[in-house]
């Protein structure tokens, strides 16, 4: 019941946005009363919340699975890397609505959109621990600290999406990768 809730929260917010959207629209989608709604996340708020660690952590898994048993270079992992996540992303159009609509949230707002920031810290921190551990692994080094590699990577990530979104023709299904590739290939930058 709350995976189903999970995912008829994404479709609805993604198509109404969330402050349009009501718990009833979500709980029909889902085929369930706002009843269950209320009695898995507590509120919309905590349906918002709920959604955002489901989301994030569904990202972080996707990532981490697409190189992990890779072998080779890390420009090599990078690219395949860049190649899986766009693969997944290109499937996840509410996912990336919904993800521009929780960033506005966040950036005008207060305490609502903490969960959001929170999210995204920890996501970040999950994915330069993934950064770090790959290099050792490849024996290689990075053009940047690993931190600023996760935040290239999660804008990479987002600005790449929405643009196939808007003109997938404009955007190759390889680009992601290449351009990952690209940064890891020569080490530091001076």
């Amino acid at each position: 019941m709350r995976r189903a809730l999970l995912d008829a929260a994404a479709r609805v917010f993604a198509r109404r946005g969330i402050e349009a959207a009501s718990l009833d629209d979500v709980a029909a989608d889902a085929g369930f009363t706002k009843g269950a709604v209320y009695s898995n996340f507590g509120s919309k708020d905590g349906l918002v919340a709920a959604l955002v660690a489901d989301r994030t952590s569904a990202y972080l898994d996707l990532g981490l699975e697409a190189v992990e048993d890779l072998d080779g270079s890390m420009g090599a992992r990078a690219r395949v890397l860049g190649d899986r996540l766009t693969d997944a992303s290109d499937g996840q159009r509410d996912w990336h609505l919904l993800f521009f609509e929780l960033w506005q949230r966040a950036v005008r707002s207060g305490d609502v959109d903490d969960v959001f920031r929170r999210h995204r810290d920890s996501l970040r921190v999950a994915v330069t621990a993934a950064i770090e551990d790959h290099v050792d692994r490849a024996g290689g080094s990075l053009p940047l600290p690993a931190s600023e590699l996760a935040t290239v990577l999660m804008a990479l990530a987002n600005g790449l999406a929405v643009e196939r979104m808007v003109a997938p023709d404009d955007v190759a299904p390889d680009l992601m990768g290449r351009v990952l590739a690209l940064l890891v290939a020569d080490g530091p930058v001076p």
